[in-house]
């Protein structure tokens, strides 16, 4: 995964002012586009997607200062159709305009080429079991919620706060299938992982695939295939939230699985009164790399 990540640097320095076929890179690595972009996003701390624009605006820079050019030309080079859409990235990245930073020969903001490397401390215990399921349908009550990477999704805790106890119960006398109980349920996350933008959050449980969804709740299916399955305790979020990150960077650099589609799961095993500590269980989908 890490020679991968390093080839797909390269190939984004060799093609900077071209559209990047992503789907048809990641192909050539051997992996798929959706593992690619959520284990680059992972370990760079940026998406694909930004750190391009960045290398692209760094690249671009050096245009703009030499002022041997038009702004149109280097604008165009460089993949944009006009000076203001060139103009906005260009800003976005260094904090001043193209014509700013060719008057004064800044602020500029580099953005330096990543190279990745890996380095595995096991500072973070994987408590790790692979599980082979039959396709199985989630159920319960879904909304839409923007994605947060740290602390308590106020988003997420005001959708549960609205259940009704009695939904709670009704929910858990439906539960048949692994996971077992109660689960908190991501769906149609960003592959790029960009904090703020929207996915689906579902509190439900697991039922058969051949189960009818009953009226007046939400469903969603996971495939059949297999699950990495994590186990975390300590303080919550916090202790989920630092070994949902530890599987990017160390587990699955170091194992031969990848992500593949689907929704991720976490269940619930014990919890204190409060919810100040709990033990989870983390399910990803993945496959053979």
């Amino acid at each position: 995964m890490i020679s991968a990540l390093n080839q797909l640097v390269d190939l984004v320095e060799e093609h900077l002012t071209e559209e990047l076929d992503i789907e048809g890179l990641a192909a050539g690595l051997g992996t798929t586009e959706y593992h690619l972009r959520r284990m680059f996003s992972s370990l760079a701390g940026m998406p694909l997607s930004e750190y391009v624009r960045r290398r692209r605006m760094t690249v671009a820079a050096g245009d703009v200062v030499r002022g041997e050019e038009d702004l149109l030309e280097i604008a165009v080079r460089h993949g944009y159709g006009s000076r203001e859409a060139f103009g906005r990235a260009f800003r976005a990245v260094h904090g001043a305009g193209p014509a700013e930073v060719r008057r004064d020969g800044g602020p500029l903001r580099t953005q330096p080429q990543l190279r990745f490397r890996l380095t595995v401390e096991g500072s973070t215990p994987m408590d790790t079991r692979l599980v082979d399921r039959p396709a199985f349908r989630l159920v319960g009550h879904s909304t839409r919620v923007p994605l947060i990477h740290h602390g308590v999704n106020p988003h997420i805790q005001q959708h549960v706060a609205a259940i009704p106890p009695e939904e709670h119960q009704r929910l858990k006398a439906l539960s048949d299938a692994e996971p077992a109980g109660l689960l908190q349920v991501t769906d149609g996350a960003d592959p790029d992982g960009r904090e703020g933008t929207e996915l689906t959050y579902l509190h439900g449980v697991a039922v058969g695939g051949g189960t009818p969804v009953p009226d007046g709740l939400d469903a969603i299916e996971a495939p059949a295939g297999m699950w990495a399955v994590f186990r975390t305790s300590g303080p919550h979020p916090q202790a989920l939230q630092t070994a949902w990150a530890a599987t990017a960077t160390e587990w699955f650099p170091s194992n031969p699985w990848r992500l593949r589609p689907g929704p991720s799961i976490v269940a619930i095993l014990e919890r204190a009164d409060d919810f100040s500590t709990a033990t989870c269980e983390l399910w990803l989908p993945v496959e053979a790399a």
